[in-house]
């Protein structure tokens, strides 16, 4: 009599391959897909602000839009109105201009990129340095650091009594990147893109 011996792994099931990375993947993002179909509203502003994000870094960095979005701590204001029309510019006004300080040599991405400041002195203002203790008119407006965050050193202001067409520019936070720095310094007329009006 002859016997059959059964072999025990051809009685196991059939054990299917584990999915692979892009078989995970893909169904991870098609379920996200599924519920952005189905909470498109809740991403549509998401959307709406990195679009416009995207289009003020790399196709309008001078703004040219009037709404202005401020993503940075230098003032305390996140919306605004940007008026384009040839106004005197006056002290205290919130301005945008086009960044051409000595600063872009080391770091040539700063090259026309909009900054949002306010005005602290005006044409035949006396800007004095004590220390890095910067002063309009004897009032002081700041301190200038030492060094920027990558440790590239930061010059103070030199004193100066601000020439006619010619505007010192200051942000609130200490570490606003601005007129007390040589390296940004005073700021043109012809810098200047507009006035804001801030909403939020």
């Amino acid at each position: 009599m002859t016997t059959q011996s059964t072999s025990t792994e051809a009685m196991a099931p059939t054990q299917l391959p584990a999915p692979g990375w892009w078989h995970r993947h893909a169904q991870a993002f098609g379920d996200f897909l599924h519920h952005m179909r189905r909470r498109w509203y809740l991403y549509l502003p998401v959307f709406a602000i990195w679009s416009f994000a995207y289009v003020r870094l790399f196709i309008d960095p001078t703004p040219h839009m009037p709404v202005l979005v401020n993503w940075t701590s230098s003032l305390p204001y996140h919306v605004a109105l940007m008026q384009f029309q040839q106004q005197p510019v006056r002290r205290g006004d919130l301005i945008v201009f086009a960044f051409a300080g000595e600063a872009q040599a080391h770091y040539p991405g700063l090259r026309g990129q909009p900054f949002f400041k306010q005005v602290r002195g005006v044409p035949g203002d006396v800007v004095t340095v004590l220390d890095r203790a910067v002063f309009v008119n004897g009032e002081a407006v700041g301190l200038a650091k030492t060094h920027a965050f990558d440790g590239h050193p930061l010059a103070p202001i030199a004193p100066v009594v601000i020439p006619p067409g010619h505007f010192y520019v200051q942000g609130i936070g200490p570490h606003s990147f601005d007129s007390r720095y040589a390296e940004s310094g005073l700021v043109r007329a012809e810098q200047v893109v507009g006035i804001v009006v801030p909403i939020f």
